[in-house]
């Protein structure tokens, strides 16, 4: 009788997970391929290649040749391309949110792979998830991207001085590679475009990058991070170091340098947020080990005290001794070379650990940093090295291009470069439009709006027909105009507790799940309001009626 089936499940989509199962596919023996299946779990079906981001910003390169497709990547892995619900470690399970259809998914795992790396941390800084751009995702550069084209739109028939100002001030909060490197780019984006536009001039553009610390690029050696200060102030950056953003509103960046109590506020209405990050909010709640907000992990990068649990990428800590109880190590840097390397270690040790072989310690010291300083300059620390200026600007792009995964994609790249010396940058604004968090819905008589057991996803208030209710075939209430239902699933995390059906043609608004729990958290009363709903609900449909009366939902 053959063993049954061995199930490696990969969370997360980044460099981390995805070359994981790159190098899983190519670490398990032919005898051993079809007694494993290898599951990948990502929010999107592409891996974005993160060093390129900021070129996308500036139109050196197309939105598109920045990510590879992860399917042509790993043709042996199973790919669910959805958000996960929640990990348990204890049943070896992950549920994973619903799809087209309104139904989670349940996958369960022999050996799980927690590549999930980090998220930025809006808590720390208000007004930040409110008004600020972040810059981590693909989405994000195309949104920064239009953003930066709009605020020129605007400017260039702006009349009055103040709002010109705020429309004309870039900051971007955080000194490290990705707030250095996106504020290059931005200022060559934007210092090239004015030339079409008639009434903005050079000296109108203000661009501030703020960094809490005493210099920018703390990962580089101070020589190259000097360089790099020199060459974006001489391209008109402004730099203020030992500086904290404190506050985001939609007009203005608040900000403190650290040897003062006053609040400045810097007039703007772009702010590019790259700092500070922090766990995903899934690990916050995982039941394991953890050090430094991150996940603990033995140097065979598998989960302290969690059999068949392995953890890589920017999420995990991974000692660079074998004194896990040593405060001064500072763990395995997040970077994409080491997650990288990590990846083929956890591959490598998780076909060991099938095969009953000897499992390999991870070391990796880094082989240099590279960090780009928009055209024709940029700082590299490559194996004790340092070059900066044009020579370390080719350096960036040779290595990087070489990174690319996928063939098509470096031509692609390569292709993008040459003609963005040839031809002046792209400054068309795409409109892309979010999809809406209340919408209205028409169903006709006899179809089900949804089943007993989905997932509930949206809340229902009746515009215009009538709804059957009903539990286990049985329809025990009907609701119409005025009246709302599906709140006690999003109110109480649980599947639909029961089905409902268009008794007439029905004509619904729907409220999404995030903006119900908006709601619920931001808008006083309402909580209490729909308590009230949901318990009246759970006590019968005639308590229910009276709750909520025929007009008000």
């Amino acid at each position: 009788m053959a063993s049954p089936q061995k199930r490696v499940v990969i969370l997360g989509g980044g460099f981390a997970g995805v070359y994981t199962a790159m190098y899983l596919e190519r670490a398990l023996p032919k005898s051993m391929r079809d007694q494993v299946e290898i599951s990948l779990v990502s929010r999107e079906n592409y891996i974005v290649f993160q060093p390129l981001l900021p070129e996308v910003v500036s139109g050196s390169i197309e939105l598109l040749h920045a990510i590879s497709p992860i399917r042509r990547l790993v043709r042996q892995t199973r790919l669910y391309s959805r958000e996960i619900q929640n990990i348990d470690l204890d049943e070896k399970t992950i549920h994973l949110f619903p799809g087209c259809r309104p139904q989670t998914a349940t996958i369960r795992y022999d050996h799980l792979v927690i590549g999930l790396g980090t998220q930025l941390d809006y808590s720390r800084v208000p007004g930040m998830r409110e008004h600020s751009i972040p810059f981590r995702y693909l989405g994000d550069a195309l949104r920064l991207r239009n953003h930066l084209v709009n605020t020129l739109e605007e400017a260039d028939n702006e009349t009055d001085p103040e709002n010109r100002r705020e429309l004309l001030t870039f900051v971007v909060a955080g000194g490290g590679f990705s707030g250095v490197e996106c504020i290059a780019e931005m200022n060559d984006l934007l210092r090239s475009a004015i030339k079409a536009y008639r009434n903005i001039q050079e000296d109108d553009l203000t661009f501030i990058l703020l960094q809490s610390g005493d210099r920018i690029l703390p990962e580089m050696e101070e020589d190259l991070a000097g360089f790099a200060h020199r060459i974006l102030q001489n391209r008109g950056v402004e730099i203020r170091l030992r500086t904290r953003m404190t506050a985001v509103t939609a007009t203005s960046a608040l900000s403190r340098a650290k040897d003062s109590d006053q609040t400045e506020a810097i007039p703007t209405r772009t702010v590019v947020a790259t700092v500070p990050s922090g766990p995903h909010p899934l690990l916050a709640e995982l039941d394991c080990e953890k050090r430094r907000g991150r996940i603990a992990v033995d140097r065979q990068l598998r989960l302290l005290h969690r059999e068949g649990v392995w953890a890589v990428g920017d999420c995990a800590f991974i000692p660079t001794t074998d004194r896990y109880d040593d405060e001064s190590d500072p763990g395995s840097p997040p970077t994409a070379q080491h997650a990288l390397r990590q990846a083929k270690t956890c591959a490598q040790n998780i076909a060991a650990s099938l095969q009953g072989k000897e499992l390999k310690t991870f070391s990796f010291a880094g082989l240099g940093k590279l960090g780009s300083l928009g055209r024709m300059s940029a700082v590299a620390s490559v194996m004790g090295v340092k070059v900066s200026g044009v020579l370390a600007w080719i350096l960036w792009r040779a290595i990087y291009v070489s990174k690319m995964p996928g063939l098509d994609r470096k031509i692609r790249v390569l292709f993008d470069w040459l003609l963005d010396w040839m031809l002046p940058r792209d400054i068309a604004e795409l409109r892309i439009f979010q999809p809406d968090s209340v919408i209205r819905e028409h169903f006709e008589r006899g179809q089900f709006v949804f089943d007993q057991g989905d997932f509930g996803d949206k809340v229902y208030f009746i515009v215009d027909g009538k709804a059957e209710i009903i539990i286990d075939g049985k329809v025990i209430d009907t609701l119409e105009t005025g009246q709302t239902f599906g709140e006690i699933a999003l109110y109480q995390d649980q599947p639909r507790r029961a089905a409902v059906r268009a008794a007439t043609p029905l004509d619904c608004v729907t409220v999404s799940r995030a903006a119900f729990e908006n709601l619920l958290a931001h808008v006083p009363g309402v909580a209490d309001a729909i308590s009230t709903i949901v318990k009246s609900r759970l006590d019968g449909p005639k308590s229910a009626e009276a709750a909520i009366g025929t007009t008000e939902p």
